[in-house]
């Protein structure tokens, strides 16, 4: 089981956000993440946006740094991607 996180590239509100994902495991995902303060209000159905100020942090804590491609294949191949259409269907 691995925390990914992709780089800050992702503006929204005035900063730079990254996405933090697990490649198996949602549990392991939210213990990650209540673990190093990032708040539950950041969850996005398979994902946390993390504001790229926490980045190196986050990293040092031991989410694998990756690329955007890499953490969407990861992401996809866990089976806990959530599509564009479920998305839209919440």
């Amino acid at each position: 089981m691995t925390i990914l996180i992709d780089d800050p590239r992702w503006p929204a509100h005035g900063r730079l956000w990254s996405h933090l994902v697990s490649d198996s495991d949602l549990a392991e995902l939210h213990a990650f993440a209540a673990a190093n303060g990032i708040p539950r209000r950041g969850f996005d159905l398979d994902h946390y946006d993390v504001p790229d100020e926490s980045h190196a942090r986050l990293v040092a804590a031991g989410a694998l740094p990756v690329d955007g491609h890499t953490l969407v294949r990861a992401l996809l191949a866990s089976g806990l991607r959530v599509t564009a259409r479920e998305r839209r269907g919440r």
